[in-house]
């Protein structure tokens, strides 16, 4: 099967330089690699002058300049349009380092034939499990993570993982020609988060099947971009705006009728959070999310830079 990397970039040269460099060690050789940088003119330069035309197989790889910033979905799409005669996809985060089978793994899993997209384990660099997949609450309007935090070594039920998870991990997800024909591309009013989550329920609703791939592990050195994971009393104001603004709006767009419920959920979420890491700024930027969220706020914020 020929696989096309998808690869959203914003000014982090060198993260991408690290994926492309485990790319190169894949066991599954039979890839083409595409980046989408969108942050920018100077950053595209810095990013072809980081990374080669093609890898130690032979493998292309194209860096395209976006026309602006397009967030996570946005770019996404953009990848797919520019490798569209692909038999399937795989999403990679930049900050993401995949082991040589996990390729294999997941085009394995996806060739079976009774799954249209397929997760692997995403691993943290302390060695635990960042996930196998995920698991939306429609009530609660929250992600969980399935085996978040466990060793990575230990056995795992990838039967009972297929039938927890209702999405995959937007890090690290192989997406087949009949997803995304069927279901469509990945919203791009969502920017940034949610929108890997909506985008599988979205097929699930249209009979996709979501598969995982046990064999497939990837680290992932998670929020190198955004700052996603920064202690509370310092974490940038998007990924807190924007986690708690998406996740309304994927309320909004699979489950209108758990609006109210959900809406009341999160913001009792966001106060004891707040309350918990006594951080004002967490509770500001959350409350503002929740807010746009409630109010159907889409698209990029105007408070967010080129």
């Amino acid at each position: 099967m020929h696989v096309a990397v998808a690869i959203v970039g914003f000014r982090n040269a060198t993260d991408v330089a690290r994926c492309l460099a485990a790319l190169a060690l894949s066991s599954h050789a039979d890839f083409e690699v595409t980046i989408c940088e969108n942050g920018g003119p100077a950053a595209h330069a810095a990013l072809l002058a980081a990374i080669p035309a093609a890898l130690t197989g032979g493998q292309p790889v194209r860096a395209v300049l976006a026309p602006g910033n397009l967030g996570f979905a946005g770019g996404v799409n953009f990848c797919l349009a520019e490798a569209p005669g692909a038999g399937a996809w795989w999403v990679l985060n930049p900050d993401t380092i995949p082991e040589p089978e996990a390729l294999a793994a997941c085009v394995a899993r996806l060739e079976r034939g009774d799954c249209e997209a397929v997760g692997c384990t995403l691993y943290r660099p302390d060695g635990s499990v960042q996930s196998h997949g995920g698991a939306w609450s429609g009530w609660l309007g929250r992600a969980v993570s399935i085996g978040i935090g466990g060793p990575l070594d230990a056995a795992v039920d990838a039967a009972w993982i297929e039938r927890r998870q209702n999405y995959l991990n937007g890090a690290a997800m192989l997406v087949g020609r009949r997803f995304v024909e069927v279901v469509g591309p990945m919203r791009e009013d969502y920017f940034l988060y949610c929108e890997e989550v909506e985008w599988c329920l979205r097929g699930l609703a249209r009979g996709m099947r979501l598969g995982y791939a046990p064999g497939g592990r990837v680290l992932h050195e998670q929020g190198t971009t955004t700052g996603a994971i920064q202690p509370v009393r310092t974490r940038p104001r998007a990924p807190t705006y924007l986690g708690e603004r998406n996740g309304l709006l994927l309320t909004r767009d699979r489950y209108p009728a758990r609006l109210p419920v959900t809406a009341a959920a999160t913001l009792a979420q966001i106060v004891l959070r707040s309350l918990r890491g006594r951080s004002w700024r967490l509770l500001r930027f959350g409350l503002a999310g929740w807010w746009a969220g409630l109010r159907g706020e889409r698209g990029v914020p105007e408070w967010i830079g080129a």
